[in-house]
């Protein structure tokens, strides 16, 4: 088990060891080992279920999944427009390229040309007429070789192949608010005290803050593309494998495009390189070309794009614009807020409106907001139509209170902590802005915690210290909380199956409708099972996700993956136990409820007898083996007309403290610690879970610091479309001091196993690294400047910052 009681117990003034001395501190072997000798199958850290097959090259992916001979090979071609009229379409000189079996366009799809998730006939899988973003597919070429549909499909780029009439095109979401073009009609959220509160607050406090802040959008940069092999079996039925996080909408929308009903599909997915909802909804375009292409010609069909192409093709985390008023008492208190938050959605709605949603519910973050307007508008623009990502709306809401809160404690001089720890929440007894009571709250105690062993008061008198002898360099420190939902903001997507089957040997197979994206998902499901009826890991293995085994599955997001599979596997499991017991003590004596499992071994009537015994005995008495089962999570209800309710089963919490260094003559800059500490409840996988706390936050301080997305402003084409021109963070970005544990306190709901998330909320972790950089250039004035630093803090935005305090201060 974690060492996370200890923190209270720590020397403040003695720094954490360095990141790879750091792996005694954060688990404690021996009190797993004890735990395992005692039975425990959840609780403890376990290697990755694949991880051998990971580092031997032998786990398989979609592309490495043999090929059955015959198969053809897809490539798209795309617009070169923006927005525009298609007013010939001549495929000839397509069709005439060496290898070139096919040309599809959107007349060739023989049922829906649609894959929109939610907004349904707003997101083509081929362009019909009109194309609304440069890389929109237009047709869909087949070929013999990969290389041949590439090549044949880059004649999209050719007048005489297609050719346009130019229409105007909106390019920024700033533009498309101006203009009133949005994909989903505007949200309003709004707590007052007393009608007309909000107004009279705002006019009459003593201090008042007026703002705009912008952040950018984020590339899911999935290491495996995207990707699908469709192979046509008997009777119109439909093989699809493919790279996706959610198996049943695929299945839904392959069996549209094709004019099939579900049970004609089947979609399988062992394994993802990678997803951070780029592949929840925007997997289908490339499904359906595939199983359209496959049916037609009765072949398989494989589409695996290029990394310029995926980019080009697909959307990414939402880019937010914010214009915020804000009211505050001499102490830092909030007395009220307003802000209008405007998305980037593309040209489509796709998930954009549930991501809208999501912001909206995060933008309190931890704190208590007693009067509060918060206003979401979904920006139509002629650009690649914006979807899920890590964390899916919750940063950017989350965000946007920080830097309001981080401005306020400028304009007081008082420590940004301060003025946060002033404005949180109290331990119970209030509701967030949407009406959901705060139950479960420790923020003050994690935060306080983290304050003590991060060292926090003497290494911001450090900081000052060295900016005041620091003319060019300059450090900068802060220390942000996070208060993340964990449910589906849809109530009904939280549900989950799973079927498990113990074989007469004693081996196990567990079935269940997450796929795993390396987030280790089947790794706890596992341990779970195993845990349940009390057997060996080496017993229980995951099959892949199968639209076969387990139906109408939801996506593997939310960070609800572990909960919802975890319970439904649980029920299963303890289902086949309940009949062991039953059929041992009928057997061997006593009752079922005195039948003990644990150790591979089954205590029953005053004797043991080994697992795999016990079950062959069961077979031969006709006992089932095998059980399904299923959850839905309790509680949670939603309002999408009032945006009231309890969208949210429980919170997560966490803080991090980031110390970063700025040069102010270049504008680079470079974290030099992190300390964190994240809630994960119980954790069913200690080293799972700190290995995902440690990937968020890496993942979301590229987000803030180096990844940027540029359009280009007059023909709307993505310029960053390659590793070459869109960075990513690497190994050396990683602090050389990064200190991550989890914090002791169990899930008061009944999750499973009192466990908490672990996906998403750690991505907002790294605002420390923003508010830090924003902390150092401050410095430059003295910190009597606010500085109009926006996300990602790259060096021309630090540059840009820095020279705006100069000048002002």
């Amino acid at each position: 088990m974690n060492k996370r009681a200890d923190l209270t117990e720590l020397n403040p003034s003695e720094p954490f060891p360095a990141y790879r001395d750091n792996v005694a501190l954060r688990i404690d072997a021996d009190d797993e080992a004890r735990r395992l000798r005692a039975g425990a199958r959840v609780g403890v850290s376990r290697p990755h279920e694949s991880a051998h097959l990971h580092v031997a090259g032998e786990a398989t992916y979609t592309d490495d999944i043999p090929e059955v001979a015959g198969t053809l090979y897809a490539a798209l071609g795309l617009s070169r427009e923006a927005h525009a009229r298609i007013t010939a379409l001549n495929l000839d000189p397509v069709r005439a390229q060496p290898g070139v079996v096919a040309v599809y366009t959107a007349r060739d799809i023989p049922g829906t040309n649609d894959v929109a998730p939610i907004v349904k006939g707003d997101d083509p899988i081929l362009a019909d007429g009109l194309v609304q973003y440069v890389g929109q597919p237009v047709f869909a070429v087949v070929a013999t070789s990969v290389e041949a549909a590439r090549r044949a499909a880059a004649l999209a780029r050719q007048p005489e192949v297609v050719t346009y009439e130019s229409l105007p095109a909106v390019l920024t979401p700033q533009a498309a608010h101006a203009a009133g073009r949005y994909v989903l009609p505007p949200m309003h959220m709004r707590r007052e005290s007393a009608p007309g509160a909000l107004e009279q607050v705002l006019a009459r406090a003593p201090r008042k803050l007026k703002g705009v802040f912008d952040v950018g959008g984020q590339e899911q940069f999935y290491l495996e593309g995207q990707i699908a092999y469709a192979r046509p079996l008997e009777d119109e039925g439909m093989l699809v494998q493919c790279s996706t996080q959610h198996p049943t909408e695929m299945q839904h929308v392959v069996a549209q495009a094709l004019g099939l009903q579900a049970h004609h599909v089947r979609v399988e997915c062992r394994r993802m390189g990678g997803g951070f909802g780029g592949k929840e909804s925007q997997s289908a375009l490339f499904a359906c070309v595939a199983a359209v292409a496959a049916r037609t010609l009765r072949r398989p069909v494989k589409l695996r794009v290029d990394r310029d192409d995926d980019f080009l093709i697909t959307g990414r985390r939402h880019c937010f614009h914010y214009d915020y008023e804000v009211a505050y008492d001499d102490e830092g208190r909030v007395l009220a807020a307003r802000i209008d938050m405007v998305s980037r959605a593309g040209f489509s709605a796709d998930l954009s409106g549930p991501v809208m949603t999501r912001a909206l519910c995060h933008f309190d973050n931890a704190y208590w907001l007693p009067e509060v307007a918060i206003h979401g508008y979904s920006a139509k623009t002629n650009t690649q139509s914006n979807t899920a990502f890590r964390g899916f709306g919750g940063p950017q809401g989350a965000i946007a209170i920080e830097q309001i809160l981080d401005s306020i404690a400028r304009d007081l001089g008082r420590d940004p902590l301060d003025v946060r720890k002033l404005n949180f929440y109290a331990r119970e007894g209030q509701t967030t802005p949407y009406g959901q009571p705060v139950e479960d709250n420790v923020i003050h105690e994690l935060v306080d915690a983290l304050e003590r062993s991060s060292d926090y008061r003497a290494r911001r008198e450090a900081v000052r210290a060295f900016n005041d002898a620091s003319p060019v360099l300059k450090k900068g420190l802060a220390l942000t909380p996070v208060k993340f939902g964990i449910s589906f903001n849809v109530p009904h997507f939280n549900q989950a199956g799973a079927l498990v089957h113990v074989y007469n040997d004693g081996s196990i197979l567990v079935n269940h409708g997450g796929t795993e994206m390396g987030q280790g998902l089947n790794t706890k499901v596992a341990q779970v099972v195993a845990h349940e009826l009390g057997v060996n890991f080496e017993r229980v293995r995951c099959s892949a996700t199968d639209t076969d085994k387990v139906a109408n599955t939801s996506a593997t997001a939310a960070s609800t993956g572990s909960d919802l599979n975890g319970k439904a596997a649980q029920d299963a499991a303890r289902q086949i136990r309940q009949r062991l017991a039953a059929f041992a003590a009928s057997r061997y004596g006593g009752s079922p409820q005195e039948v003990r499992f644990a150790n591979d071994t089954v205590s029953v009537g005053g004797r043991s007898l080994p697992f795999h015994e016990l079950v062959w005995e069961a077979y031969l008495a006709r006992v089932q083996l095998w059980s399904d089962g299923f959850y839905a999570t309790p509680k949670i209800h939603w309002d999408p007309k009032t945006l009231k309710g309890r969208p949210f089963y429980y919170f997560a919490y966490g803080a991090a403290v980031s110390e970063v260094i700025v040069d102010t003559l270049t504008g680079e800059a470079r974290t030099l610690r992190a300390d964190v500490l994240y809630d994960a409840g119980r954790s069913l996988n200690p080293a799972v879970d700190i290995g995902q706390v440690e990937g968020a936050f890496i993942q979301g301080m590229g987000w803030l610091t180096t990844e940027e997305l540029w359009w280009h402003p007059v023909s709307g084409r993505l310029m960053t479309h390659a590793p070459s021109t869109y960075k990513i963070p690497t190994a050396n970005d990683v602090p050389p001091v990064f200190n991550v544990r989890l914090f002791d306190a169990e899930n008061r709901e009944d999750s499973i196993h009192r466990s908490k998330a672990v996906g998403e909320p750690p991505l907002l972790l790294p605002f420390s690294v923003f508010f830090a950089i924003r902390d150092a250039i401050s410095a430059v004035g003295g910190h009597r400047v606010d500085p109009p630093l926006r996300a990602p803090a790259t060096p021309e935005a630090i540059l840009a910052a820095v020279e705006a305090v100069r000048r002002a201060a």
